[in-house]
């Protein structure tokens, strides 16, 4: 099984052992560390996070340009790409660590409305070791893409596997001990330092990467500058979406509506990881396809290739959580996490677009044309910070949802297919004529299993498992009729012998 197959099921079995494996731990943390603390540990955590802007969009950069240097076969190029990165990333990670540990004293005045001397205090400890572990992970960023570079995926995902039960097991401990979330941000520090070791030795040892640092190229600094640039505006855009909202609806709701928030964020980010997981290992594909022969219909089909496949997923989780999502999340987080539920469906609806399409913004980056999803997605991400400034002393956490919702349908959905189209040279007809069977085929199941459930509720964990299995089978045959086409059919039949043996 070549790297691309065992890397995509690989990640797919860490995202099913990730997700069980906090299934157990949110709730546990909730119940060592009470919702507040919660709350004040997602809260550092959204603030630290926002030090990964210092990466300027460089990691993204690094497999461009590797595999154009691997085209012309110039290795020495390829080592000075290493020695440029090293040092970039050097710096990066010294600033971030300075940054960060500013963050920390002045704790006091980015909190003092929203949290209590206790919980400031909390907080202060939190940014510290927080931000020595995005500094360590920051240094690790060139390892990391070099191994990624070189389409080493089965090592990529078992990292990562490792990473899902290693920090968990060792937080548990720690919380047992009665360390609190202190114990569990020194747990994600321990393991990210492991990381970065088996990530220098892989590189270096397995895969002899090499750094040539003396007189590195300055045109090739100012070209990675220049690509990184717009990436650099989009991570702005991505921070303003996933970690802002925490950070100020701890300013102005509390500890406990970020607690709430964070709670629907973690649920969000599930249905996300189940597209960014297939679309990420086509990135050094994509690379080589417009390094080679830029061949807009290779490219719109692989894209669209990609897309059915994150589709059928996608939907067959967003129906089952439509379906049986209510009742795991009270019995998960609890019942004052009842509006969770709702959220969660406002927002996954509004992402798919996104997530149908995330293989784009590869070919996007790759033609380096990527200026302007940038400062689209920028100016959108503007509107979803007013909203959720303007709103959130009114409607709580419904304020960043909103913002999140307008963010996700104006800009990656209607100006993304319209930018794809005219000016990157990608058949979205084409792409939706495929995507929109596996739409109108899902519907038939979720809404069947959805009215039904009203005269069957889910009321036990037995009716949870029988109204999955359920709708799992009825969603697996309107697949395999009408979302597959007759070579997959034929494929997934070759391959059933196998899987039962």
């Amino acid at each position: 099984m070549s790297q691309r197959k065992s890397g995509a099921l690989l990640g797919y079995v860490n995202i099913i052992i990730k997700n069980l494996v906090y299934l157990v731990y949110t709730p546990l943390l909730l119940h060592f560390v009470g919702q507040a603390d919660y709350g004040v540990y997602q809260t550092a955590n959204s603030f630290v996070f926002s030090l990964t802007l210092l990466t300027f969009g460089f990691s993204q950069a690094y497999v461009r340009f590797y595999m154009q240097y691997r085209a012309k076969k110039d290795e020495e190029g390829i080592s000075v790409l290493n020695g440029t990165y090293l040092i970039l990333y050097t710096a990066v990670s010294a600033l971030a660590l300075i940054l960060g540990l500013i963050f920390a004293s002045c704790a006091s005045v980015f909190f003092s409305k929203g949290f209590t001397s206790h919980e400031i205090q909390l907080a202060r400890i939190l940014l510290s070791i927080m931000a020595v572990n995005i500094a360590v992970t920051l240094f690790s960023t060139i390892f990391d893409a070099y191994i990624i570079s070189h389409e080493k995926f089965v090592f990529q995902q078992s990292r990562q596997l490792f990473t899902t039960l290693a920090t968990p097991l060792i937080s548990f401990v720690l919380l047992m001990l009665g360390t609190g979330t202190i114990g569990v941000a020194c747990a994600q520090l321990a393991v990210t330092i492991t990381l970065l070791l088996l990530n220098m030795r892989f590189a270096i040892k397995k895969l002899g990467m090499h750094f040539h640092i003396m007189g590195c190229n300055k045109a090739l600094l100012v070209s990675i500058a220049a690509f990184s640039a717009w990436i650099f505006t989009n991570q702005i855009c991505d921070l303003v979406n996933q970690n802002v909202p925490n950070v100020l609806l701890g300013m102005l709701s509390g500890a406990e509506a970020v607690a709430v928030f964070a709670v629907a964020v973690q649920i969000r980010t599930v249905f996300s990881s189940l597209s960014v997981t297939m679309s990420s290992i086509f990135t050094p594909l994509i690379n080589q396809i417009v390094a080679e022969r830029n061949d807009n219909r290779e490219l719109t089909t692989l894209m669209t290739k990609i897309g059915r496949y994150q589709a059928i997923l996608f939907l067959w989780v967003w129906g089952g959580f439509i379906l049986v999502g209510r009742f795991f999340v009270t019995k998960w987080a609890g019942p004052e996490f009842g509006s969770v539920y709702w959220m969660i469906i406002v927002m996954t609806t509004a992402i798919f677009i996104p997530l149908v399409q995330n293989t784009g913004i590869e070919i996007q980056r790759a033609k380096n044309m990527h200026k302007a999803r940038s400062i689209a997605y920028l100016c959108m991400a503007v509107v979803n910070l007013a909203i959720t400034v303007f709103l959130a002393p009114y409607i709580n956490v419904w304020a960043p949802t909103l913002g999140y919702v307008v963010y996700s349908i104006v800009g990656c959905g209607l100006f993304m297919n319209w930018y794809y189209q005219r000016h990157i040279g990608l058949d979205m007809f084409y792409f939706w004529k495929k995507v929109s069977r596996c739409i109108i085929a899902a519907l038939p199941p979720t809404t069947v299993c959805v009215i039904v459930s009203f005269w069957l509720p889910v009321t036990s964990w037995l009716s949870f498992v029988v109204w999955g299995v359920v709708y799992s089978l009825l969603y697996g045959v309107m697949a395999y009729y009408f979302m597959l086409n007759k070579k997959e059919k034929e494929s997934l039949i070759a391959k059933l012998p196998k899987i039962g043996k």
